[in-house]
């Protein structure tokens, strides 16, 4: 039985009843600064190692290690983690500044171990769906894809006695992994070059946060891809977004809920359909994680990962396919959207 240990107890959480349900893991350890937190979620499940400080943590004999803390944390505690033996699942972004991910690489190669980024949206059922579809050859050659992640987090900005989290200064285009990495993943592709753009702060001028950030990106084998990410915006319900347009046809998905998601095929005919985010036959048990069946799909890719020793879907290059060219379109907005390169960390 594979002994896992979870750091970060709010995302974490959900991750932590995945691990839970799965055959082959038991969470043996848990960790979090909000000692509260931890001694309620160790009580309700019953775990006997609980610790405030990481390093102990560490300690405890653990094969794996969900790093699901903050962004700006996510690179120092991997590394760690690693350097202690274990396998990573991180959550995303997987690394917060370029020098981050040359640390994340090296460290990935040194050690030896497994590690993925717990991009869930790339498990979403509609999401696998598309990728049939579309590397099935429907829509033809993909020139052009955008996708949106809007979503109010204004409420997670700031703590009960007014200073700011990290999601306050946090720039919008640096979470782009959930709307860049669908698209990548179902394209085959990577980003290699950004150009930027944010709209300031307008929404929570108190804190300086920005509003929203806009990156456009050419892939490797020539498409364009635009991404905008916003979140600290009035719109409910937050919403993601999908396009896809080719030589055959344009694949799109709906903006609210009860929007279908709408296939425009080169002879006129247009196909209506629902974009499921949960396969339906998979077991109840698999909605544990909180964002339909996704956890449970991207969970037990790393854990089989893990058993028979090979890279997951998102291995530490993949990982940073989808997270560098956020941090490139930022940097080409702080300098009036003038083009950046988005590097490429393989040997």
């Amino acid at each position: 039985m594979i002994r896992v240990g979870v750091v970060g107890l709010r995302r974490g959480k959900g991750l932590f009843r995945v691990f839970q349900n799965h055959k082959d893991t038991v969470v043996t350890a848990i960790c979090d600064l909000d000692k509260g937190l931890a001694q309620s979620v160790a009580a309700e499940y019953d775990v006997q190692e609980v610790f405030q400080d990481f390093a102990s943590f560490l300690k405890t004999d653990l094969h794996v290690v969900v790093v699901a803390t903050p962004a700006p944390l996510h690179v120092t505690q991997a590394v760690m983690a690693m350097e202690a033996g274990c396998h990573v699942l991180s959550e995303v972004p997987a690394a917060y500044s370029l020098e981050e991910c040359h640390t994340l690489v090296k460290s990935v190669n040194a050690t030896g171990q497994i590690y993925m980024m717990a991009e869930n949206m790339n498990y979403y059922h509609y999401v696998m769906d598309w990728r049939k579809r579309i590397r099935g050859g429907e829509l033809g050659n993909v020139f052009y894809a955008e996708a949106e992640y809007i979503h109010d987090c204004r409420g997670l900005m700031q703590n009960p006695d007014g200073t700011p989290t990290w999601r306050a200064s946090m720039p919008p285009i640096y979470y782009c992994t959930h709307s860049l990495g669908p698209l990548l993943d179902i394209l085959d592709d990577r980003c290699v070059s950004a150009v930027g753009m944010a709209t300031g702060s307008h929404t929570l001028s108190e804190l300086g946060t920005t509003d929203m950030e806009v990156g456009l990106f050419r892939t490797e084998k020539g498409s364009v891809i635009k991404i905008l990410c916003g979140f600290a915006v009035t719109r409910e319900p937050g919403m993601h977004w999908q396009i896809f347009y080719g030589t055959e046809g344009t694949l799109e998905n709906g903006r609210s809920p009860d929007d279908p998601a709408k296939l425009f095929r080169r002879d006129g005919e247009m196909e209506s359909f629902t974009p499921l985010l949960s396969d339906p036959d998979a077991p109840e048990e698999a909605r544990a994680g909180g964002h339909g069946t996704t956890e449970y799909f991207m969970v037990d890719d790393f854990i089989q990962a893990v058993l028979d020793g090979r890279q997951p879907p998102i291995d530490v290059y993949r990982s940073l396919d989808y997270s560098v060219p956020g941090l490139c379109a930022h940097q080409s907005a702080l300098n009036g959207g003038e083009p950046v390169r988005v590097p490429d960390f393989r040997p």
